[in-house]
C-alpha cells in the first residue's frame, strides 16, 4: 500500500489490521511530497473521460482505457506544480491545528 505520511498507520487498530495482514507492505510518500496529487489529477482525467462512455463488457472498458493511455502518450503533458511554498505552509499548519497528532 502507498500511504500518505499522515500518521494513521501508527493508531493501534490499524498497526493490529497490519499485523494480522503480512500480505500488505507499507510504501510512505515523503513528508509533503505532492507526487500523490499527481496520481490523484491522472485518475481525475481518465475519469473524466470515461464519465463520457457506456460500456456493455469488461473488454470495451478496456479498450477505453487503452485509448485513453494511447491519446495521452501522443502528446504528453508534465503536471506542473503550481502551489506556492507560503501556501502550502499555511495549510499545513491550519491542518495541525485542527488536527493535533
Amino acid at each position: 500500500m502507498i500511504v500518505d505520511n499522515y500518521a494513521m498507520h501508527k493508531q493501534p487498530k490499524v498497526k493490529a489490521w497490519l499485523e494480522k495482514h503480512k500480505r500488505f507492505h507499507m510504501y510512505f510518500t515523503p513528508t509533503y511530497s505532492s507526487w500523490m496529487n499527481m496520481v490523484e489529477r491522472f485518475f481525475r482525467d481518465i475519469t473524466v473521460y470515461l464519465r463520457d462512455g457506456s460500456f456493455s463488457s469488461v473488454r470495451e472498458l478496456e479498450a477505453s482505457i487503452i485509448t485513453f493511455l494511447a491519446l495521452r502518450n501522443v502528446q504528453p503533458t508534465r503536471y506542473v506544480w503550481n502551489a506556492k511554498r507560503d501556501d502550502i505552509l499555511n495549510k499545513i499548519q491550519r491542518a495541525r491545528a485542527r488536527f493535533p497528532v
